[in-house]
């Protein structure tokens, strides 16, 4: 049986932390920055993490399940 192939995009997009959750960057913080708020973009500099729901979904595009 071939290997599985893991998504190029997810592999980008998130990084597994020590203790095997998933991390995230938030959305809406690459461009059309000057009518967002200081505030809004400082909270959207934090990483965050993947919710539990979507977890083995994600785990599926890595390749870890």
């Amino acid at each position: 049986m071939p290997k599985m192939k893991t998504n190029s995009g997810a592999k980008k997009r998130f990084a597994l932390t020590g203790t095997g959750k998933i991390k995230r960057k938030h959305a809406y913080k690459s461009h059309i920055l000057t009518k967002k708020t200081k505030k809004q973009k400082r909270n959207l500099t934090h990483i965050g993490l993947v919710d539990r729901v979507n977890v083995s979904q994600v785990k599926e595009l890595l390749g870890l399940k």
